[in-house]
């Protein structure tokens, strides 16, 4: 511990890195009931914590070899923290990136001053080469987190933290090969022995706690791809050594967790964080949820180098992840009246999904999501309300093949010709929107076909089909109803995946 402590203390990361500033988070700490405070290592240069072991280890590489050549694998922050300290230190850095890296990172890479080689499928394939090149090259090795320099560097956090906040109960650190949790860890307990270290994984990419469970580093099968920056399907063996001796506790989190965090983080701090970024904030809300008093708790927010795209994915998971909306899968009767009656079942609870597509004469199956103001209790209280009116359906809250790929691709095409006209509107998103269409219309004609998803818009679209011949059976009462709406019947897509020959 003492050579750490030294290391940590003499670091010399402040010529590339900045002290990171500590943030209250006060509209989650008020709905949890604790003071939580974020660790901003988002604001670094490179937007990641990880220019600090990079710099620390490169600076001891200088040292032995002036000028000299540097290699490693990442397709993510190491990449960037390596790249950044080179160029700082005069160093030339090459960086192999697996063939699959967007774009964006490469060019990242290259404008820090790295020489990107593009090699293999995947980190494995990229991590082999880039040893075989600093072996016939003469070019040194960066290892992403099993190291003792850069483990050093990466204890930096903890020296900033406990200045700027020494009255500290717990901290939560996220975990994918261990760096920063064992770097931090370390200073932490030399310090203060008394501030619980709580490490935080993605339940499908936990091998620090298969490690614990083992008593040593054991090698995961395979691993989830959401939190990238932290997909490691084996911790290191130094910084597992470490989190064995320091550690207090290692908590898991799902995916929908996780993008509850990233919502809480840009609520509170208008801040966007990536996946694993967010993780130990996930993980510290975890831990409230049981806490029997309010604790001053920090979480590290890691990293913010999100691929745009996935905000897409973290809207749609984030209410998930708080509990506050649940989906079903529930077969209705096939008959005029039965979608208002299923909406009435519910007692007034604000529908946010609804996918439908008549399924035979006598029934349609339909995949719904439904906005919860309490959590768990009222969920139970819909499963109630459903069991009791005797509908066979199935809470898929917790499914994650649903969420994820069966709640798109609900409908398709009915089993037998149906003469259909479809129609897109823009529905306002007030309470009652949805029953008003339904009082309106839905007890006059069948509904075959029905897809419906509140994103928190002004207004939301809506793509439902009426089992009519012709648009003037319907017109007057489409006008009435005061919806923009356009018809839709010619369009291509739908000719061709939602119609039968």
């Amino acid at each position: 511990m003492q050579q750490y402590l030294r290391e940590i203390l003499l670091s010399p990361v402040y010529q590339a890195a900045i002290e990171t500033p500590l943030q209250a988070m006060p509209k989650l700490g008020q709905r949890i009931g604790q003071h939580v405070l974020l660790k901003r290592e988002d604001m670094q240069p490179v937007y990641s914590f990880k220019l600090r072991g990079a710099f620390h280890k490169l600076h001891k590489v200088r040292e032995q070899k002036p000028g000299g050549d540097v290699v490693c694998a990442s397709a993510g922050n190491h990449a960037q923290g390596v790249a950044l300290s080179a160029s700082k230190l005069g160093l030339n850095a090459t960086i192999v990136m697996p063939i699959t890296t967007p774009e964006i990172k490469v060019a990242a890479v290259k404008a820090l001053g790295g020489k990107v080689l593009l090699h293999g499928t995947a980190f494995d394939e990229a991590n082999k080469f880039a040893m075989e090149l600093s072996q016939t090259q003469g070019a040194t090795y960066i290892p992403p987190f099993d190291d003792a320099d850069v483990i050093a560097g990466q204890g930096t956090v903890a020296k900033e933290l406990l200045s700027q906040h020494n009255k500290l109960d717990a901290v939560f650190i996220p975990v994918g090969g261990g760096g920063l949790l064992a770097g931090m860890a370390v200073y932490i307990k030399a310090v203060m022995p008394g501030v619980k270290v709580i490490g935080v994984e993605p339940d499908d990419a936990a091998c620090l706690k298969a490690a614990m469970d083992a008593g040593e580093p054991v090698t995961l099968d395979r691993v989830g791809l959401f939190a990238d920056g932290v997909a490691v399907k084996r911790i290191g063996n130094e910084t597992f050594k470490l989190a064995h001796l320091y550690c207090d506790d290692v908590i898991t989190v799902s995916s929908d967790e996780i993008c509850a965090a990233i919502k809480d983080i840009f609520d509170d701090l208008r801040a966007v964080a990536e996946p694993a970024g967010a993780l130990a904030l996930a993980g510290l809300k975890k831990y409230a949820a049981t806490a029997d008093q309010t604790q001053n708790l920090s979480a590290v927010l890691s990293g913010a180098n999100l691929n745009f795209d996935t905000l897409r994915y973290v809207s749609e998971r984030c209410e998930l992840g708080e509990k506050k909306e649940a989906v079903f899968a529930v077969t209705i009767p096939e008959e005029k009246g039965s979608f208002r009656r299923f909406c009435q079942t519910l007692g007034g609870r604000a529908i946010t999904e609804f996918n439908y597509r008549y399924a035979s004469d006598n029934k349609a199956h339909i995949f719904v999501g439904i906005k919860l103001r309490h959590g768990a209790e009222e969920l139970q209280q819909v499963n109630q309300a459903l069991s009791a009116a005797g509908y066979d359906y199935q809470d898929l809250s917790d499914d994650e093949l649903a969420k994820l790929h069966v709640r798109h691709m609900v409908g398709g095409m009915p089993p037998r010709l149906v003469q259909e006209q479809v129609y897109q509107f823009n529905f306002p998103e007030y309470p009652g929107a949805l029953m008003n269409f339904l009082n309106t219309l839905g007890e006059k004609w069948n509904i075959t076909l029905f897809h419906y998803r509140n994103h928190g818009a002004a207004t939301g679209d809506v793509l439902a089909g009426f089992e009519i011949a012709d648009h003037a059976e319907i017109a007057e009462h489409l006008d009435t109803l005061g919806y923009e709406y356009r018809l839709v019947t010619s369009n291509g897509a739908y000719r061709v995946f939602l119609t039968a020959d």
